[in-house]
């Protein structure tokens, strides 16, 4: 089955109130990227998917800032510590779990489009491309997502400090590791009784998946 040509985005009006409802609520991020970034699915702008996929990262990083930024202070302003908080917020709040943001409203926010993007590309015969689309966008959060922005900034530190700083470990990068062994571990029991399950059963995706 082979894939079918996406249409270029139509930014016009939607004439039926759900659609309308939807288009608003995309408005804030669906504008921004149409004027930034070239629609590669227009033949004219297809050389172009280069500047558009380092635009669409860039992207990413903005909102991603701005989802934990958000969370962070809705989390405050309701009493509900988050994973990035700080110790005090834990301490005066000791009845909700400093975590709970984390693995809740941001997991969440993550969690939703790899798995739309998953129904589509499995409701186009690409079933493989499906399991490896969740599996692997949690390990590349792991191997790239935490160590590269800490790599970053080690190297601007380093650039900005001198060697006598550096020689007395001045430079560290403040990391709250609270809850990542369980989490790391929780999704390596997941990844081993996934590819176990999917050798049960002959290495084929049947009913018992969800499919």
């Amino acid at each position: 089955m082979g894939l079918e040509e996406e249409e270029p985005l139509d930014l016009s009006w939607p004439e039926t109130p759900l659609k309308r409802f939807i288009y608003i609520l995309l408005a804030p991020i669906m504008f921004p990227l149409a004027y930034t970034l070239p629609d590669v699915r227009k033949p004219s702008w297809r050389s172009w998917f280069a500047i558009t996929f380092i635009g669409s990262v860039l992207w990413i990083a903005l909102f991603s800032y701005l989802m934990v930024w958000w969370a962070n202070t809705i989390g405050e302003t309701f009493g509900v510590s988050t994973e990035v908080g700080d110790a005090q917020t834990f301490i005066t709040f000791p009845s909700v779990h400093y975590s709970i943001m984390g693995l809740t409203v941001l997991a969440a926010g993550t969690s939703i489009p790899d798995l739309i993007t998953s129904v589509i590309v499995a409701r186009k015969g690409l079933g493989d491309m499906a399991v490896s689309s969740s599996i692997g966008s949690n390990l590349f959060d792991i191997c790239v997502g935490l160590p590269i922005p800490w790599l970053l900034y080690f190297f601007v530190a380093f650039f900005l400090e001198n060697y006598e700083c550096l020689s007395n470990s001045c430079i560290l990068v403040a990391v709250i590791s609270n809850g990542l062994i369980c989490s790391v571990g929780m999704l390596f029991i997941m990844l081993v009784f996934l590819v176990l399950a999917i050798a049960l059963s002959r290495w084929r995706m049947d009913k018992k998946f969800g499919n």
